[in-house]
């Protein structure tokens, strides 16, 4: 009789209803992944096989198949919010256990970790002191101390002095108190080594020979004792063609000068950096002009790339790269075991997880600032339940016809 393979279509019907049920439970979580029932019929067999017209026994929830395709991406209002744009996972560090996901909602916590709601970290690809990322993995520990001041130790000018400048009467001496006594000038701030920032001045004086040009520079006033003493000359030259020829490299050397109670600063001046110095006949202008010190800073944010750099910048200006985020991928991701709170598992049909940095191999890109919700269609999870419910009814009548057949049967005389 088919009861019991009716049944089996109940039980079916029934099955499915709860994956639909579930993934609409979940259409707004973050990160989740629907599942859809897959399904088998039932064969009965003797050890010696199947026969050619055998009549099937019903049907079985063969599997429950995840579907990993991408969720709609939102943007948040929160940096920390990650969402990975492609293929891979999260990797998360509970404890020493490893899990995965694809839910990005992170933040920092007390010890200045990046964690989830449930306080799983995120692990990421460390950096060594100098910001530069290795190959190792690990929790990521952000470090959210004060940046320590740097002292300058050089100084880059990029400028044109005019070629149609003649020799300046006061030359070689130059007398920052006397206006007259050089042709043109630039300033800038320098730091030393505790942070304090001082008013360091290029003075420039056309010299009498082709080309030639004295320097001074000068720290926090135009005194004598303001004045920062050449290691070995302090004249630039350039050739016919206006480039910069002496000195060589371009690069003048100055000796230590006292700024108390900080260290002596050391400097030196670069004519041919990042804009190259020259002596055309066109009016002096300064074209580039910076140092290489910085004052100490506070954190002001945190900024994460497509790649997974995550880099802190601070108010000083300057940056400090903390790590690289770390995504996995697997063979088959169909295999992972959920764990519940969006969370998978390494499962044995999943494969080993493949970690590398995003936007590598087969890996997405990280979005910060966004989270990627779920992949769930409510259209089709609708049609769905309704199929299921025609499936379940159909089943149901097949029980009531099977039952009036053996009401029959039991009535004849």
């Amino acid at each position: 009789m088919p009861f019991r393979a009716a049944l089996s279509g109940l039980n079916a019907a029934q099955s499915d209803l709860r994956v639909i049920g579930n993934n609409v439970a979940n259409a707004a979580t973050t990160g989740f992944k629907k599942s859809r029932t897959e399904f088998a019929d039932v064969i009965a067999a003797s050890n010696f096989g199947a026969s050619g017209n055998a009549i099937g026994s019903g049907v079985r929830v063969a599997n429950i198949a995840q579907q990993f395709s991408q969720g709609v991406v939102s943007f948040t209002d929160n940096n920390l919010d990650l969402a990975i744009s492609g293929g891979g996972f999260f990797v998360l560090d509970d404890n020493g256990t490893r899990a995965y996901t694809r839910a990005g909602n992170f933040g920092i916590n007390q010890n200045g970790g990046l964690v989830n709601s449930l306080g799983q970290s995120l692990v990421a690809f460390q950096a060594d002191t100098n910001g530069n990322i290795t190959g190792q993995t690990g929790p990521l520990q952000l470090d959210l101390s004060d940046i320590a001041p740097k002292a300058t130790a050089g100084i880059e000018v990029g400028m044109n002095l005019d070629a149609n400048t003649g020799t300046n009467a006061f030359s070689p001496a130059i007398n920052p108190a006397n206006p007259a006594s050089y042709d043109t000038s630039t300033s800038l701030t320098v730091f030393d080594s505790l942070g304090r920032p001082h008013l360091g001045t290029v003075y420039l004086q056309k010299a009498a020979g082709a080309g030639a040009w004295n320097t001074e520079l000068y720290l926090d006033g135009t005194g004598a004792g303001n004045r920062v003493v050449p290691t070995a000359g302090s004249t630039i030259t350039f050739a016919a063609d206006g480039t910069l020829s002496l000195p060589a490299g371009g690069t003048l050397a100055y000796n230590a000068f006292a700024v108390v109670p900080a260290n002596a600063l050391a400097m030196t001046v670069d004519f041919t950096g990042t804009t190259p110095s020259t002596q055309y006949g066109s009016a002096f202008s300064v074209n580039s002009l910076q140092q290489d010190g910085y004052a100490t800073g506070r954190i002001s944010s945190i900024d994460i790339a497509e790649t997974g750099s995550i880099s802190a910048r601070f108010t000083n200006g300057q940056t400090r790269t903390m790590g690289q985020v770390a995504l996995a991928n697997f063979t088959n991701p169909q295999g992972l075991l959920p764990l519940g709170d969006n969370a998978w598992a390494e499962g044995f049909t999943s494969g080993q997880p493949l970690v590398s940095a995003p936007g590598t191999s087969s890996l997405g890109v990280i979005q910060s600032g966004a989270l990627e919700g779920s992949n769930v269609d409510i259209t089709e999870m609708l049609v769905g339940m309704i199929t299921a419910q025609r499936n379940f009814q159909a089943n149901a009548q097949v029980i009531s016809t099977a039952d009036a057949i053996t009401q029959t049967i039991i009535n004849i005389r």
